[in-house]
């Protein structure tokens, strides 16, 4: 199947606004500080990663891989690494999620759901990068798409995460476009994500295609409606990932400036 793009969308002009937007948060929110970004070989964190570089230049970009265990394709992020010359750390979140789900499943009265245990990695992962980021003088990237945040494909508190977030008003099909722009390996761009875990595609999980659902983002065409409907199910029922957390609105006086 085609991949659907906006008519509008000139990847090699997104890529240099987005490298301009990069380097404005970075003098306003921390001069001279480091960018920190989570690799996993995939799309979304090589062209974050890639485009940090473009903004910032490689010595300020730092890669943290962070497996559970035994990852199965992290030579494509070692590979990303090596092509992008930045600094990486290693750090195997193995130790800290068997002795959370260990403590779990002793002390909770009830069974440890399926949810729980595809989560808690990711939210690990999250709190690593951040710890990592404290201790380098960093701010943390985020690497979500729009695709994915429309239909809430992300944990929240791990990779919905961040500090700064060049890609989360981009499609996936954008998304890779951007990655072509810059240089990056097709191996990179185009690989097929998955959770690692189930041995499904996240599309096959879905129950719909990336292209499918990045045309309906842009154009609000869609030919099935029953994908439709559950484009829009799912959209409606994570919009809370996306917001501020709510916050009781007391009426007292606040005059401080």
């Amino acid at each position: 199947m085609s991949e659907f793009f906006d008519p509008g969308f000139d990847p090699a002009e997104s890529m240099e606004k987005a490298a301009a937007w990069i380097r404005e948060f970075f003098d306003e929110n921390g001069k001279g500080c480091n960018a920190v970004i989570a690799i996993s070989g995939g799309k979304d964190s090589s062209v974050t990663a890639a485009l940090c570089v473009r903004a910032l230049g490689k010595d300020r970009v730092v890669g943290v891989m962070m497996p559970n265990g035994i990852q199965r394709d992290i030579g494509l992020a070692e590979k990303l690494i090596t092509l992008l010359g930045i600094r990486s750390y290693t750090i195997d979140i193995k130790g800290s999620y068997d002795a959370v789900m260990a403590e779990l499943s002793s002390k909770l009265p009830c069974e440890i759901s399926e949810q729980t245990r595809i989560n808690l990695a990711p939210r690990l992962r999250m709190s690593t990068v951040y710890a990592v980021s404290q201790s380098l003088n960093g701010r943390v990237a985020n690497t979500c798409n729009l695709s994915e945040d429309w239909v809430g494909y992300s944990t929240r508190y791990g990779d919905t995460a961040g500090d700064f977030s060049p890609l989360s008003r981009f499609t996936v099909q954008e998304v890779k476009a951007i990655g072509v722009e810059l240089g990056l390996p097709d191996e990179l761009v185009y690989k097929v994500p998955d959770d690692g875990l189930s041995g499904m595609s996240d599309e096959d999980k879905l129950g719909f295609t990336y292209d499918t659902l990045d045309r309906y983002i842009r154009t609000g065409i869609i030919d099935d409606p029953e994908i439709k409907q559950k484009i829009d199910r799912l959209h409606r029922i994570n919009l809370f990932k996306l917001k501020m957390m709510p916050a009781y609105e007391h009426d007292g006086p606040v005059k401080a400036w």
